[in-house]
């Protein structure tokens, strides 16, 4: 199912701000070395992370999920100048794909790949963290949330992915739809944010952390 038709998907692209060639040839790359291809975000969504860092005003952030680095280049982008980003992720070979693409952006230096099992990357560091994006397997999206949420500092904001995964949640029956489906409910009721959640590509959660 598609959210949107693929008109109206080329009409926003038309309408939002170019990418630098990086991006063009890290998707390209992408769509001929991996699997999956369609886990990378693409134009729209990577220009919303930056936008969303830059008016955040951001210099700590956190990505549980990189893939091959299109969302990590997005958010860096868009971080102050002295900003950090820890990009977490466990298969070493799309990470070695991000690494080299991080490494021809000058501002790829402000992201620190690490790898392993996200949750004990992310109970190892202390934060406070101002942006978060969680994009990885949707069964730990609840154990992530959960995780990242006491770390974020008061007014910081979590970007979910997927959370709409193609519009199953209306009525899951593969196990990924239900695990999103619950970690949707799971965030509606948790009091420690406010949110909105936007049909913007495959579904987005935006959830700023309330003050304690």
């Amino acid at each position: 199912m598609k959210l949107v038709s693929q008109d109206i998907q080329a009409y926003c692209e038309e309408h939002t701000s170019k990418v630098d060639d990086l991006y063009e040839r890290l998707r390209a790359d992408t769509f001929a070395h991996t699997d999956l291809p369609q886990m990378q975000v693409g134009q729209v969504e990577g220009r919303l992370l930056k936008l969303l860092v830059q008016l955040s005003g951001a210099r700590d952030a956190i990505e549980v999920g990189t893939f091959t680095g299109y969302s990590a280049l997005s958010i860096a982008e868009g971080l102050a100048e002295d900003g950090t980003l820890v990009a977490l992720d466990i298969n070493p070979e799309t990470a070695a794909m991000a690494q080299r693409y991080f490494d021809q952006a000058p501002w790829g230096k402000k992201i620190t790949l690490q790898l392993g099992p996200a949750l004990e990357s992310i109970a190892e560091l202390s934060g406070p963290f101002d942006f978060a994006f969680i994009d990885a397997d949707k069964s730990n999206y609840i154990n992530y949330w959960d995780a990242l949420v006491p770390k974020m500092r008061p007014g910081g904001l979590i970007v979910v992915d997927n959370v709409l995964w193609s519009g199953t949640v209306l009525a899951p029956e593969t196990d990924s739809a239900r695990a999103i489906h619950a970690f949707n409910e799971h965030a509606r009721a948790d009091p420690r944010t406010e949110f909105v959640m936007l049909s913007v590509r495959d579904g987005m959660l935006l959830a700023r952390r309330r003050q304690p």
